[in-house]
């Protein structure tokens, strides 16, 4: 065997060795993990936090391009039942002349195979599954998110 080769195997077996050394050093400290929910016992729930919905304002610009529109105010008393949608009353297009509020997508109107109805789709009638109103809380992790560039 040449001098290189037995050098390389060498250096091989030094780097395992002292691998498995630092993965048993690592397999006997403890590990400490803190989630969400802190020191609440699973069949306990947290107690919920003090924040307040932002006050109504103009529509929130979007982080990327297939972002769902924030809710710009409030909607605590909001109902939205599979027979009532108090949404409707404002974003429904036959309505968005006379209230300034914005209409809802023309992909709200079709169903899973792609066919136009004459009402919201029941797949989308929900609206709050997507939109959201935002918050003055904190953030639950650090967020390093950044907005897409051409949304910049």
């Amino acid at each position: 065997m040449r001098l290189q080769t037995i050098l390389k195997l060498l250096l091989a077996i030094s780097v395992l060795l002292l691998g498995a050394q630092m993965a048993a050093q690592a397999a006997d400290a403890p590990v400490k993990l803190q989630g969400l929910r802190g020191g609440t016992p699973i069949n306990q729930d947290n107690a919920p936090g003090a924040f307040r919905q932002e006050r109504d304002h103009g529509p929130a610009p979007r982080d990327f391009v297939q972002q769902p529109p924030l809710i710009p105010h409030t909607i605590g008393n909001y109902q939205i039942t599979k027979n009532f949608n108090k949404c409707m009353e404002c974003h429904a297009w036959s309505k968005t002349a006379s209230t300034g509020a914005t209409k809802v997508g023309v992909t709200h109107f079709r169903n899973r195979e792609g066919q136009e109805l004459d009402n919201v789709s029941p797949r989308r009638y929900f609206c709050t599954q997507c939109h959201v109103p935002q918050t003055d809380a904190k953030p639950l992790v650090e967020n390093t998110f950044q907005r897409a560039r051409g949304m910049q």
